[in-house]
C-alpha cells in the first residue's frame, strides 16, 4: 500500500499537534506520513510548502484565523488540482451553510471532528486519496444542501454566476454529459450533439465516475439525480429553462446551456 501524504495546515501549533495525534493512533507509520505547515497570514507558506512537498491530502480547519480557512482551501484547490484538500470544522453543530461553503470551496471531505471518531477520519482521508469525494455523501444526507448546490449550478449556467465560484462535484461540461447519459445517450450520441471526438466523452464520463465514487454510468446518474446536480425531467433546450412540478414542488431545470 503506498504511503499516503498528509499535511496539517493551521497556524497553531497546538491544533497541528492533536490533529497529528488523532492521524498517528489511526495509522500504521507506513500508512500515513504527517506534515505539519503554519501557513502564514495570507496562505502563502502553505501554497510553497505544497508545492515542494506535494502532499496527497491537505488539512484545512475552517476556522483559520488569517485568511479565511474557505478561501485558503479555494486557493489550494485552484492551484494544485491533484491535491485534495479536507476542511475540518469543530463546529458542535449541524451547519448546512458550513457544509454549503465546503462544496463551494472544492473540498473533497468535510469533517465535524467533534463527532467523528480517529477510524472514520482515516477511512475519509483515505477515501480522498483514492479520488473519492465524501463530501458527497455528506451533501446527500442534506437535500436542502443539495438544492442550494443545483441553484448555483442554474446561475452559473445562465451567466450570473462564474463557474469557478462552484468547484465541485463536476465541472459545467461534465454535468451537461451526465445529463445527457441520464436521457440515454451514448458516447458516440454524446460526442455527436456536443460536436467532439468520441474519445473526450470517454475522458468526461471517466472523470464522472471517479468524482462521484460511482461504480458505472447508471450509478452515476442516480447519485446526480438524487442530489440534483442533473436534472429529473430532461429537456433538449439547453439554456433554456421549463418548470415542472414534481411531488408539488417546482421541477428542476435545465443547468447547462453548453
Amino acid at each position: 500500500m503506498r504511503k499516503i501524504v498528509v499535511m496539517i495546515v493551521d497556524s497553531r501549533s497546538f491544533f497541528r499537534a492533536g490533529v497529528r495525534q488523532v492521524l498517528t493512533e489511526g495509522n500504521s507509520p507506513d500508512a500515513v506520513e504527517v506534515v505539519e505547515c503554519d501557513p502564514g497570514e495570507d496562505g502563502n507558506e502553505a501554497i510553497a510548502q505544497i508545492a515542494a512537498e506535494s502532499p496527497d491530502i491537505v488539512l484545512v480547519d475552517i476556522s483559520y484565523s488569517f485568511l479565511n480557512g474557505l478561501e485558503l482551501s479555494k486557493k489550494i484547490v485552484r492551484t494544485f488540482p491533484q491535491t485534495k484538500v479536507v476542511i475540518l470544522s469543530a463546529n458542535p453543530l449541524e451547519d448546512d451553510d458550513e457544509l454549503f461553503e465546503a462544496v463551494k470551496a472544492g473540498a473533497a471531505a468535510y469533517i465535524r471532528t467533534r463527532h467523528c471518531s480517529p477510524g472514520e477520519v482515516t477511512e475519509a482521508l483515505q477515501r480522498a486519496s483514492r479520488g473519492d469525494y465524501p463530501i458527497n455523501d455528506s451533501v446527500s444526507k442534506k437535500p436542502e444542501v443539495a438544492w442550494r448546490v443545483l441553484r448555483q449550478f442554474q446561475e452559473m449556467a445562465s451567466g450570473v454566476r462564474k463557474e469557478d465560484d462552484i468547484l465541485i462535484p463536476l465541472t459545467s461540461k461534465e454535468a451537461q454529459i451526465l445529463a445527457l447519459v441520464a436521457e440515454g445517450n451514448g458516447n458516440k450520441q454524446i460526442a455527436i450533439i456536443l460536436g467532439v471526438s468520441e474519445q473526450t466523452i470517454k475522458n468526461h464520463v471517466s472523470s464522472i465516475l471517479r468524482k462521484l465514487n460511482a461504480n458505472d454510468r447508471a450509478h452515476a446518474v442516480m447519485l446526480a439525480v438524487r442530489n440534483g446536480w442533473v436534472p429529473i425531467q430532461p429537456d433538449r433546450s439547453w439554456g433554456r429553462r421549463r418548470g415542472d412540478t414534481l411531488s408539488g414542488r417546482p421541477g428542476l431545470a435545465r443547468m447547462y446551456s453548453n
